[in-house]
């Protein structure tokens, strides 16, 4: 008993932590997918918002840059004298106004012409930046670079140019902390915002890993106690949702299961009484004959002849048990081939014939005018489903009845029709028949040699083929046995 208790305690942790590893799966799928999209996204928002605002920045400075240099140009022009330089500085200090960008002007010695930085001192004095000379070599350049205090530094220089000939150059200067700290506010909202979603879509997650893995957690366990043949157990469905749809679906496996152990266990009894009565007929016999001390040869010969019937019948039951056994293990492929059904049943005639002149019975067709087309069919399986449906009706015909075959076709399907006058079969019956084992009277049965799987055979070689089969009664006597196979069976 507790090692029992012991095993059901392992199972339990087994599919507890199967479900903790699956919502653990879950949530670090989502987590990972999440936080590597808000990461790609704030990097991508981040570099595009610092290249648009120095972009911008810069055209802004390129802007007062080059009406600096052309408003110089023309001072310069008209009036070339030492004076003259000393206007430099209305123009830069009228086009700088309100900014914080600082302006020089020097001429092509680099020597400053006007500074608005007066602290500095450089007036008169060489000013050497790798922009500015690439602004006197006739280029308009920018650069970024470190100031004073960790700041950094945005700086454009253009050529001033007086009838094509370069004179000077004007520089701009102007810290970006603003910019900076713009970015850098920016990247941190962002990454608080990414931090709140990452935090939501976590409590999503779990929320949605128990909404999702706690039936799971059920399917685990009924799918456990089906595999050990408990087939009795089923998962509640709640909601209309796919996992409740896979709940529905698991029941309904649960129903086929338990539908088809019922079979099995119905076939093995079956089987077991069926192969049990010929076995102890002939542990009869034997008990008889060793029991008689001499016996005569007449009694021998008799017992003998018994116990080859009974042999012969468990042959018989052998021989049909191998043949359903083969159509639901997998043997049940078609071998399709284009037949006449006329030359099947023809064949079928042939063979019952010297059975039904044994009982006076006639057997006889009427399909021999009609114009059938050839249909594809397994000739051997459908060759046994009608030998057995005559074979029956032969053997509860009386003493000079008849079987009659008819067979007719609409184009769409074939319809073959065996009638006899026989004692037919009771409405409440029709069903059961085509059941294995069934017998609607199992003495009469046993004396005609019938196992009651003839019928269970035709029925599944008839559904095989996609066609029914059904079985009425005549409007005297005997029974008719309909069959109707589709024109075209795909191959």
């Amino acid at each position: 008993m507790l090692a029992i208790t012991t095993k059901k305690i392992d199972l339990k942790s087994k599919i507890k932590n199967v479900t903790n590893s699956m919502r653990f799966t879950m949530i670090a799928t989502y987590l990972a997918i999440i936080i590597t999209t808000l990461v790609l996204m704030t990097v991508y928002v981040i570099g595009l918002l610092s290249e648009n605002l120095y972009d911008s920045e810069t055209i802004n400075m390129f802007a007062k840059a080059n009406i600096i240099s052309e408003t110089i140009a023309d001072v310069w022009a008209a009036e070339n004298s030492p004076a003259t330089e000393e206007k430099f500085g209305e123009v830069v200090d009228r086009s700088l106004a309100g900014t914080n960008i600082r302006g020089v002007v020097t001429n092509t010695s680099y020597t400053v012409l006007y500074d608005t930085n007066k602290e500095s001192q450089l007036m008169g004095k060489v000013f050497m930046r790798d922009v500015l000379k690439r602004a006197l070599d006739g280029e308009q350049a920018e650069i970024i670079e470190p100031g004073e205090n960790d700041m950094r530094l945005i700086s454009v220089a253009v050529p001033v140019k007086i009838g094509g000939e370069i004179k000077g150059g004007v520089y701009l200067a102007e810290l970006i902390n603003t910019i900076d700290d713009t970015v850098a506010s920016t990247r941190t909202s962002l990454i608080v915002f990414s931090t709140l979603i990452v935090v939501l879509i976590g409590m999503l997650s779990l929320g949605m890993s128990y909404i999702i893995t706690s039936p799971m957690e059920e399917f685990t366990s009924v799918a456990r106690e089906i595999s050990k043949g408990n087939f009795s157990k089923r998962v509640r469905v709640k909601g209309h949702h796919e996992i409740s749809q896979m709940g529905e679906t698991l029941n309904y496996m649960c129903d086929e299961l338990e539908l088809l152990e019922e079979k099995r266990r119905k076939f093995v009894s079956d089987a077991s009484h069926e192969l049990k009565t010929p076995m102890a007929g002939i542990k009869l016999i034997c008990d008889s004959l060793v029991s008689v001390e001499n016996p005569p040869p007449e009694m021998v010969k008799e017992f003998l002849s018994d116990m080859s019937d009974e042999v012969d019948r468990l042959t018989r039951i052998v021989e049909r048990l191998l043949v359903l056994t083969k159509l639901d293990s997998g043997g049940n492929s078609l071998k399709l081939e284009e037949t006449d059904i006329r030359n099947l049943i023809s064949h079928v005639v042939k063979k019952l014939t010297p059975i039904g002149n044994s009982k006076d019975i006639v057997i006889y067709t009427d399909y021999h005018d009609k114009i059938l087309e050839p249909i594809l069919l397994d000739y051997d399986k459908m060759y046994e489903a009608i030998y057995n449906i005559c074979d029956n009706a032969i053997k509860y015909s009386p003493e000079g009845g008849f079987v009659h075959i008819d067979v007719d076709s609409d184009g769409e399907y074939v319809t073959i029709q065996i009638e006899d006058n026989g004692p037919g079969i009771p409405e409440g019956e029709r069903e059961r028949i085509f059941e294995r084992f069934y017998r609607l009277d199992d003495s009469r049965s046993r004396d005609t040699g019938g196992t009651g799987l003839g019928l269970a055979i035709t029925k599944e070689a008839v559904t095989m083929h996609g066609g029914s089969i059904s079985v009425t009664n005549a409007s005297d006597i005997g029974s008719i046995f309909t069959i109707k196979l589709p024109c075209k069976i795909s191959a």
